[in-house]
């Protein structure tokens, strides 16, 4: 098997562990390891890698598995947020007061790629956010994600950065992390790139003032962002990757993370990152809440 690479080890990871907590079947987890490593063959490598034993890994001439089922609940919706499926009494329908919505695309690369705008009625010029979402693509979480900034007066521009394949919402969800792994990391920064100059062409978005967040993979991302990208004023990342240490000392923009104690897969690289970013003039804070773990860490 080829050697991995940092986001597809971080996904498969991340997926192990869901695996273990019982957050993915097993037919699920193959599946999504066989799509971001190309084959069955290669998943099974992959499998035994992080950790599986002998009899949970796939024979290499294996079919990918069928996906699961949709499940369905008897009201169509779960949780009791304004959203469906939504958990966070923070969430903000579509079609919400005082805020205006759209699809909108923008030049990247040859071609176009599709976004989700979210930004309040009154004019500008405002503050703006680039979002990045998670492994999933762009979902209605992150659409929700966006208007709960349009809300608080942010102009929001979530990507669909799987645009080219057709967007996120016409995919198999288990090929997805895959399709974002193997469109590679240095599609997705170009993508922020032409995001960032989109949004300084519009009149109802302050230029100086844009910054970027995301989470999970798309905190990676938004790491990476930081330490290439020119013109943002500020990222945070929620979990996901840490930089390239020898690219901290390019980071510009004043830069926030947020992590878990007990998530040492990904926590475990802090120190090294904190030391970094001291060693520059950048603006930077690391919050790691202690005692506390991720969603795939047994309490």
């Amino acid at each position: 098997m080829t050697q991995l690479g940092k986001y597809e080890q971080y996904l498969i990871e991340e997926f192990f562990d869901d695996y273990r907590a019982g957050a993915l079947s097993h037919r699920t987890f193959t599946r999504r390891v066989a799509f971001i490593t190309g084959s069955m063959a290669a998943a099974a490598a992959a499998m035994l890698l992080v950790g599986c034993t002998p009899s949970e890994v796939p024979r290499s001439t294996d079919p990918i598995p069928a996906a699961e089922p949709p499940v369905s609940t008897a009201s169509g919706t779960a949780g009791s947020g304004a959203v469906p499926g939504a958990k966070s009494p923070l969430s903000v329908p579509e079609g919400a007061a005082g805020m205006t919505t759209a699809t909108v695309r923008f030049p990247s690369g040859g071609t176009s790629v599709s976004a989700y705008l979210a930004r309040p009625e009154s004019n500008g010029p405002r503050a703006a956010v680039l979002i990045c979402h998670e492994n999933r693509g762009l979902t209605p979480h992150i659409q929700d994600v966006a208007r709960r900034f349009a809300k608080e007066g942010y102009v929001a521009l979530a990507l669909d950065l799987l645009s080219r394949e057709g967007g996120t919402a016409g995919m198999d969800r288990d090929a997805v992390p895959g399709a974002l792994t193997s469109a590679g990391a240095q599609r997705h920064i170009a993508d922020f790139d032409a995001a960032l100059e989109y949004l300084r062409g519009q009149d109802f978005v302050d230029g100086e003032r844009i910054a970027m967040t995301g989470y999970c993979f798309g905190g990676g991302i938004t790491w990476q962002a930081a330490t290439e990208l020119d013109g943002l004023k500020a990222t945070a990342a929620f979990y996901g990757p840490a930089p390239d240490l020898g690219k901290v000392p390019g980071i510009k923009p004043a830069v926030f993370g947020v992590y878990a104690e007990l998530d040492q897969r990904i926590t475990g690289a802090m120190p090294a990152l904190k030391d970094a970013l001291a060693a520059t003039g950048v603006v930077h804070q690391l919050t790691v809440y202690p005692g506390v773990g991720g969603p795939r860490v047994p309490q």
